[in-house]
């Protein structure tokens, strides 16, 4: 059977089953057995996709996925947020707009330690919307920052999403990753906070003014425990201390005690938490799970050489195919969560951009960003939808009012992509690669 068919029934069962509102786990395991049924018997294809299911979250390396999503919704009710807004506030009273730049900050801050788009938004979004209802901020212009910084916390480490790519590729370490996340994940929070303060002072928002220095000295030292968990986890990772996993092992505990000293967490909630965390880790694993099998069916049906020497014919020029990947992975994540879009497209994209001279831990940081960006679009987007729920304010508004946002971050993206030093000086700075 051609390559081009068998692409077709992959594609097309899978997104069929999509529309009919199969779960994606679901439909991505059956869109691998039926491309798998067009060249091999049902005997072989049974044996062969539970092989690999198994197989697929067979690595230690994923056990820290479950204890990072953990560590994130302790994070996200223990307390910790309202700390880190406050401490945000302190650098943006004296900028148009505070209350919308002390939201980016708070995201960054908060999404290094929970790494999670979502549950940045939730609780950021949760705690500071209020006050700026209260402060007469437009509401679609509120969520809108909201949204569009609280993916930032996908590429500032610690995060589960370099873990799960460097399960996928194999070889690339994730202390790499980590290290060559900070700069994008900081632009991209710099990029938000730029349009914000146009916004802002274009439609003459006030400040909050400076605080006084014993408030700074009372928030820093408030926060300051939530802060050492970066310090702990991630020097700990990259100093070769413990492995990703045992540092999320670390991060639970260390997020745990410090709820319990803060008294913000009483044991029926832990015991929510625990289960909302069991939860979302099934569902992830199950995805990686499925993703392995139809990762298998990409490999054996040899689509990634075809669309490498489809995008070949179009341009030789590694900045065109760079381009054309981009393009395909901003409205993959339109589409597909980052979790599944990461274990189905690195196979197929991966080996074109490194023919072309991209570094593996380079275009790792490219495929995030670019999913961090389909994580606030629709139709699909996770945090869109989070960011929505909170303030009440209808989808439609907020994506016209993210608009320049997505200008900015597409404008960042390329920047990312065409200059590698960016992503890479500083884990080769530090001898990780």
């Amino acid at each position: 059977m051609s390559i081009a068919l068998t692409a077709v029934i992959l594609f097309a069962v899978f997104f069929f089953l999509l529309a009919l509102s199969v779960p994606i786990s679901v439909s991505i395991v059956l869109a691998a057995a039926a491309t798998g049924l067009a060249s091999l018997n049902l005997d072989q294809v049974s044996f062969i996709v539970m092989q690999k299911m198994n197989t697929g979250v067979e690595s230690f390396s994923l056990l820290a996925v479950p204890l990072f999503i953990l560590a994130g919704n302790i994070m996200n009710n223990g307390g910790i947020a309202r700390r880190i807004i406050n401490f945000a506030q302190l650098f943006c009273g004296f900028i148009p707009g505070s209350l919308a730049q002390t939201n980016v900050l708070g995201n960054m801050f908060f999404g290094a330690l929970a790494g999670s788009g979502v549950a940045a938004a939730s609780a950021m979004g949760g705690s500071i919307a209020p006050i700026q209802k209260e402060e007469k901020y437009d509401m679609a212009f509120a969520t809108a920052v909201n949204i569009a910084s609280a993916p930032t916390g996908l590429l500032i480490p610690p995060t589960s999403a370099f873990i799960v790519y460097s399960s996928v590729v194999g070889g690339v370490s994730i202390s790499a990753l980590f290290m060559a996340g900070y700069v994008p994940g900081i632009l991209m929070g710099l990029g938000v906070m730029v349009v914000a303060f146009l916004y802002a002072k274009a439609h003459k928002y006030p400040t909050t003014g400076f605080v006084p220095l014993k408030t700074v000295l009372k928030v820093t030292l408030d926060a300051l425990p939530s802060f050492l968990l970066i310090i702990v986890v991630i020097g700990g990772i990259v100093g070769g201390v413990f492995t990703a996993t045992e540092g999320a092992g670390v991060c639970v505990l260390y997020c745990l005690v410090l709820s319990l000293i803060y008294r913000s967490i009483t044991f029926k909630q832990f015991f929510r938490i625990l289960v909302d965390s069991a939860c979302v880790s099934g569902i992830i694993l199950f995805l990686i799970s499925a993703s392995a099998a139809m990762s298998w069916v990409i490999a054996y049906s040899g689509i990634p050489d075809a669309i490498a020497s489809g995008l070949l014919s179009i341009s030789e020029n590694k900045y065109v195919i760079f381009f054309l990947v981009n393009f395909i992975l901003l409205v993959v994540g339109m589409f597909l969560d980052i979790t599944p879009a990461i274990l189905i497209f690195t196979p197929i994209f991966l080996p074109i951009c490194v023919s072309l001279g991209m570094d593996p831990v380079h275009f790792g940081v490219m495929l995030i960003f670019n999913m961090c960006i389909g994580s606030m679009t629709p139709p699909v987007g996770s945090v869109l939808f989070v960011g929505c729920g909170i303030t009440k304010c209808s989808i439609e508004r907020v994506s016209v009012m993210l608009l320049p946002y997505f200008m900015m971050l597409i404008a960042l993206l390329l920047v990312i992509t065409y200059v590698p030093s960016l992503s890479l000086f500083i884990p080769e700075a530090m001898g990780l690669m």
